[in-house]
């Protein structure tokens, strides 16, 4: 099926006279009527019925018309777009992003690039360790960021930006409020009920180093966004354990565990050899650029 033996369909279903569909599509009858021969050839059935001077549909005509020309209108649209995409009208940028990092580290980034690309269409999208590097892998975003993602592919590229230790917060009517501000016994903490984010990826030597340090994570609450984090740990559904960037936007009080030294690097992540669209590439640039210990107050105390 070829997109002029649609059009000119239409052209007829909309004339119901071949001589003026003709002249609307620029051809001559005989050619419009040999295109639309083969297009009911391919249908399997006549769509339009010659009666003398009283042309209409057929039965398959008229079902064939919507789908036919919604079909038309899309090949139309796709074309137009096509043609401002080449043209630099329309861009995009597709980023991934770890549940567990705060979106507000990239605004700073993001704003800066805006202007450069008018009506650039942003998409971010979340998601854990392997979700992230399936994204990656099959072209569904073009740049990312978060913690390690545990893959060896060999074509995946990383640039770490910035490392960070691990905290504890709880709400303000907690009963550790009180003790925010002395350092923490083990087994003090031991028996707490505990949040994190659902997208940590913690391995088996980070858990046990977190239960070493007193943290439980058997039966811990898990969230997936910081705001969700900041709401349960508000409502004194536990201790929140988390990066420290993300209790930073937190409400709430900082506990001081001694013991808990877990840390993670942050990194930017995008794929080696396949062609980098100018958007991420300039995002990209500006992740790199940026000093995070003073942007975003990374440095520890």
């Amino acid at each position: 099926m070829e997109m002029q033996q649609v059009r000119y369909f239409i052209s007829v279903a909309k004339t119901l006279n071949f001589t003026r569909a003709a002249e609307e599509c620029c051809v001559t009858q005989p050619a419009l009527t040999r295109a639309i021969k083969l297009l009911e050839f391919e249908l399997g059935g006549d769509l339009i019925r010659r009666e003398g001077r009283h042309t209409h549909l057929t039965d398959l005509g008229n079902k064939m018309l919507p789908m036919l020309r919604q079909c038309h209108d899309a090949a139309i649209a796709a074309k137009t777009l096509a043609k401002a995409v080449s043209r630099g009208e329309v861009s995009s940028l597709s980023i991934a992003v770890a549940r567990s990092l705060d979106s507000a580290l990239i605004m700073g980034p993001l704003q800066e690039m805006y202007p450069a690309f008018p009506g650039i269409q942003i998409k971010l999208k979340r998601g854990n360790a392997s979700e992230i590097a399936g994204m990656l892998k099959s072209g569904e975003v073009d740049i990312a960021m978060g913690g390690p993602l545990g893959e060896t592919w060999d074509r995946l590229e990383a640039w770490p930006m910035f490392s960070e230790s691990f905290g504890l917060m709880v709400g303000n009517g907690h009963a550790l409020a009180m003790r925010n501000d002395v350092e923490l016994d083990v087994e003090l903490i031991r028996e707490e009920q505990f949040l994190l984010f659902s997208g940590l990826d913690l391995t088996d030597y980070e858990r046990e180093r977190l239960n070493n340090a007193g943290v439980n994570l058997n039966s811990a609450h898990e969230v997936d966004s910081s705001q969700d984090l900041e709401a349960l740990v508000s409502a004194g559904f536990g201790i929140a354990v988390a990066p420290k960037h993300a209790l930073r936007t937190t409400s709430g009080l900082p506990l001081n565990l001694p013991s808990l030294d877990l840390q993670r690097t942050v990194a930017v992540y995008t794929v080696a050899g396949r062609p980098r669209p100018r958007e991420a590439a300039a995002f990209l640039n500006l992740l790199r650029c940026k000093d995070w210990n003073r942007d975003v107050g990374l440095r520890e105390d």
